[in-house]
Parts: C-alpha cells; sequence; structure tokens
C-alpha cells in the first residue's frame, strides 16, 4: 500500500533477470527512491496499470514481450513519463528505435553505477526543469514577445526582464557580448518592444563598410559631392528616421567618423556628404561589441564622449558556456528549423550527444551550436541526432590571453589537423574514415591510461558512459 504522503520518487524495474532487479532495487533504495520490480512484460505493463511512476527502468528483452512495447504502452498511458531503456545488446538501431518511441535515455549493460545514478537524477531533474521552463516561457509570452530569442536559464530571464524595462524609453543601449550569442536578435527584440515598433530597424556592420564609403553610407551624398554622385542619395540615419539604428562592431569605426556620429548622437542633426543643410534625425541608437570598449577608450581608440552618449544602459549577453541550461531547447529549436528547410523528421536529440554538447565549451556560441545542428541534420541518417552525427571541433589548442577579447578570457581556435582531402575527387566512404578515425583515438587513449576506461574517458573529454558506448559501437573489446 502506498502512502500518499511519502513525497519520494517511485521507480518501477522491469527486468527479466532476478539478480539485476535485486541488485537495482538495493542501488536504488540507498538513494531514497521508492522501487517497485517486474519480471516480465505483461507484469510490467499490469504495473503501470496499477499505479503511475515518476520513472521506469525497463530492459529491451522481457522473455514474454518486448521491453518496447511495455515502452510503447507506458507512453500511450502516460505521454509524460520518463522511461529508460536498458540492454546487453546495445546497438544505434536499439538506441534509436527506443528513442523513437519517446525513452527518455538507453543504457548499455553492463553499466557502472554512478552512470547509473546520474542518468536517473538527469532524467528526473530534466523533467521538473522542463515543467519549470514551460512555466516561464509561458509566463513571457504572456507578457512580452522576444522575436526568435530562445532560451529560459536564469541568465536570459534577467536579460528578457532589462529588455522589457530598457525598451520603452528613448534612451541609448549598448549591448556586449563574445560573437555569436545574439546581440542582433537583442537590439531586435528591443525594437519589437519599443514605441519604434512600427519604424525602421536598420542594421550597419562598422566593420564591414570601407572607412573611405562610411561618411556617405551613415549620412547620406548630395549631387556632385564627388565624381559619381549622379543623385542625391539617402544614408542609412535618414533611412531610419523615426525607427531604430543598430550599430554593430561599434568598436571598429574609425576616429574621424566617431566625431561626426557623436555630432549626429548629441544634436540629433546629419548633413549629408557635398551639403551645407542640416537635418533634423529622430532615431533610438543600439550599438553592440564584442569589445571591451572602456579599454579601447583608455588606449586613445575611442572616444570617450561617445562612449558614454551610447553606453547608457548595457546589456551584456552572457555566452553559451555560461548557460548550459539553454543547450537542449537551442538545440531542439535549430533541429525544428532545419528538418523543416531540408524535408527530414529529425525529431529528438540522444542524451548521448546532449551528453556531448553540454561538456562543449562553444567558443563560437550560439552561432556554433546552430551550425553544429544544421551540419548534424543534413548528414544524419537516421530521425535521431545521435553522438557520431556530431562534428564538434575536438582539435583545439588554447592561445594566450587574446588582446582584442572582451572578456580577457582563454579562447580555443581549430588546429591544423590534416587529411588526404585529394582523395575526395576519386569518391571516398566518409563513415567509414569517421569511424577509424574515431576508433585511432579511443584505443590511443587506452593505451596511454594502459586500459583504464574511466581515464581514457577524461583525456577525450566524454563521459565514461559515452566512453563505453562508443567501444561497443566500433567493436573494441
Amino acid at each position: 500500500m502506498i502512502d500518499p504522503a511519502d513525497k519520494r520518487k517511485k521507480i518501477l524495474i522491469a527486468d527479466d533477470d532476478e539478480g539485476i532487479r535485486e541488485f537495482l532495487e538495493i542501488i536504488l533504495s540507498r538513494q531514497n527512491y521508492v522501487t517497485f520490480t517486474a519480471d516480465s512484460g505483461h507484469s510490467a505493463i499490469n504495473a503501470i496499470n496499477d499505479l503511475l511512476f515518476d520513472l521506469i527502468l525497463c530492459d529491451i528483452r522481457l522473455g514474454d514481450l518486448s521491453g518496447i512495447e511495455v515502452l510503447k504502452h507506458a507512453r500511450k498511458k502516460y505521454p509524460d513519463i520518463t522511461v529508460i531503456m536498458m540492454s546487453a545488446y546495445a546497438t544505434t538501431e536499439n538506441a534509436v528505435e527506443a528513442m523513437n518511441n519517446g525513452a527518455y535515455d538507453y543504457l548499455p549493460k553492463p553499466f557502472d553505477n554512478d552512470d547509473l545514478l546520474n542518468a536517473l537524477s538527469r532524467a528526473l531533474k530534466m523533467k521538473s526543469v522542463e515543467k519549470d521552463r514551460e512555466d516561464i516561457e509561458k509566463s513571457l509570452k504572456q507578457n512580452i514577445h522576444f522575436n526568435r530569442i530562445v532560451g529560459s536559464s536564469p541568465k536570459m530571464a534577467d536579460i528578457y526582464k532589462k529588455i522589457g524595462k530598457a525598451a520603452p524609453t528613448k534612451t541609448n543601449i549598448m549591448i556586449t557580448g563574445e560573437s555569436g550569442t545574439g546581440k542582433e536578435l537583442i537590439a531586435r527584440a528591443v525594437h519589437e518592444q519599443s514605441e519604434r515598433r512600427d519604424f525602421p530597424f536598420v542594421v550597419i556592420n562598422c566593420g564591414g563598410i570601407p572607412e573611405s564609403l562610411m561618411e556617405s553610407e551613415f549620412f547620406g551624398y548630395v549631387k556632385g559631392a564627388f565624381t559619381g554622385a549622379e543623385r542625391d542619395k539617402k544614408g542609412l540615419f535618414a533611412a531610419a528616421n523615426k525607427g531604430t539604428l543598430f550599430l554593430d562592431e561599434i568598436g571598429e569605426l574609425p576616429i574621424t567618423l566617431q566625431v561626426k556620429l557623436l555630432r549626429a548622437v548629441q544634436e540629433k542633426k546629419i548633413k549629408p556628404v557635398g551639403g551645407n543643410i542640416e537635418f533634423n534625425i529622430d532615431v533610438r541608437i543600439i550599438c553592440a561589441t564584442n569589445r571591451n570598449l572602456e579599454k579601447e577608450v583608455i588606449e586613445g581608440r575611442f572616444r570617450e564622449d561617445l562612449f558614454y552618449r551610447l553606453n547608457v544602459i548595457e546589456l551584456r549577453i552572457p555566452p553559451l558556456r555560461e548557460r548550459k541550461e539553454d543547450i537542449k531547447t537551442l538545440a531542439q529549436h535549430f533541429m525544428d528549423k532545419y528538418s523543416k528547410e531540408t524535408g527530414k523528421k529529425i525529431s529528438k536529440l540522444s542524451s548521448y550527444a546532449l551528453d556531448l554538447l553540454q561538456k562543449y565549451d562553444f567558443p563560437g556560441n550560439v552561432r556554433e551550436l546552430e551550425n553544429i545542428i544544421e551540419r548534424s541534420v543534413a548528414l544524419s541518417s537516421t530521425n535521431i541526432i545521435l553522438p557520431e552525427s556530431l562534428s564538434l571541433s575536438f582539435y583545439k589548442r588554447e592561445l594566450s590571453k587574446s588582446e582584442d577579447s572582451f572578456y580577457g578570457e582563454k579562447r580555443l581556435l581549430s588546429s591544423d589537423f590534416c587529411f588526404d582531402l585529394n582523395s575526395v575527387e576519386a569518391g571516398v566512404n566518409l563513415d567509414e574514415i569517421l569511424a577509424e578515425t574515431e576508433k585511432s583515438y579511443l584505443l590511443k587513449a587506452l593505451e596511454i591510461t594502459k586500459g583504464n576506461k574511466k581515464k581514457a574517458s577524461k583525456l577525450l573529454n566524454i563521459s565514461f558512459r559515452s566512453f563505453r558506448y562508443r567501444l561497443s559501437k566500433l567493436d573494441i573489446e
């Protein structure tokens, strides 16, 4: 008889091996879980019909009934239930089938106790986090639309609040953060929430315009101002009138133009190149930079007076490594996006693949994650993204602290990792090449650690569970 007041998590263990059932009961009971057991597929289904479990641990082979059938029954009766499949005969096909039918995770036997407990803890925590995230996102949507920004981590929730406070004002805003963090999306969100939303949002990439053309691009020119100026042309400031002007990479702006930009910001007037008449202009300026502009001011590369005019409100966008809670949501967002574009039906990221992503630091931030998922969707031969579908840049080398780095931290760049690319012309088997490369690294790590799998997994910066999965996949004894 279950005590309704008992708030402990209830876990069903479905396995036809009595020794496994007893072992799991002991391990899980020590962690204060309430355990129930089933020695066959039919007894597991009966238990599911009688009681709602927080999690089900189910073996693929149950003698009288496939574990997949138990999984299907559980998910049909309780669509949100968390099921982790187990098998001593782990294959990619089994993993894909299980996850296609709604399994949260797939554990190959024999498994390490810590791996098992971590998988259970992560699954139960994720269920709670997903409910909280849905509540947060529902609340956000009721109050404010954040364009295409994805993320519900505490740091992003704080950014949303700041956008909500800053957007209705007329104040200039400085958005700071590393490349790839989505600074333009934040700028667009501010514009969308402001009273200027019905007027233009004009983007200027200050690092993408030749210095000789900057002034005329910013402020326009009159006919005859220079050779080739055959008619008057309106500049980007005028194009953004009554709206928002987004100056991306503001740190790239040359000193000569900084002076003229300062006047436009202070006086709210512009004068086209070659003209004698100033025009009133009404624009809100939002800037973005991945540089430390205060340091640029100290070293004389950026005007102090312009800096304070532009940096009235600062929004610092955290790098992806500081909000790893958002990786799963972002990955799902990009999977949906590129599945539609490619016509594929890729619906899920395997827990192994997610584990790899969450251990990666993403020097290219959200932009890099999007690139990884786009490539994985394009190359995936199944409707689930598995670890081998990911192309993470593991071949990295640390550089010394960069002078241009906004945060002054060590960054990672791709190393010179050489392949015989000339062979592609004659045709190659990419899967075999990647498998051989992966196998070489696994064997080398085992050689260095004298066969210690845990130490080898650390050398390769992957989890012990992922390491064993790869050994099994490549038939390495």
